[in-house]
């Protein structure tokens, strides 16, 4: 088990440097890239267009479902904005906060444990009593 875990460690270690050099090379890359200005233009389209056939809609339930969404969003930006906090939902949050505290400081080590292991198993194929 602590050779398992002594290999993970190694393991995440590894992948902590790895991530420094790709985060340094990705720093130094901006400055680079910042002194050439090169600038990509596409001037002719990739693919040849495509012939779509005549239109789905007709462009009266076009336009008729255009103005009712317009409508939608003129009421929308009209609404007053919710209020911030809801003084009932605050105050259940600040009720249940110590209990969901407690309870995760006495069962979340545990479970923690116990998927680790189970997790732990199916990659080894060994049972971990």
């Amino acid at each position: 088990m602590e050779d398992i875990l002594a290999s993970i460690k190694k393991v995440i270690a590894e992948e902590k440097e790895q991530r420094g050099h790709i985060t340094t090379r990705m720093e130094a890359e901006p400055e680079q890239d910042e002194a050439e200005d090169e600038v990509l233009e596409l001037n002719e389209p990739l693919a040849p267009p495509m012939d779509l056939g005549p239109p789905l809609l007709d462009q009266s339930v076009a336009e008729t479902s255009r103005q009712s969404i317009e409508t939608l969003a003129a009421v929308a930006a009209s609404a007053p904005p919710p209020p911030a906090v809801n003084p009932l939902e605050e105050m259940v949050r600040e009720m249940l906060r110590p209990i969901l505290k407690q309870w995760l400081d006495d069962h979340l080590p545990k479970l923690v444990d116990e998927h680790v292991k189970r997790e732990i198993s199916r990659i080894t194929g060994r049972p971990l009593s």
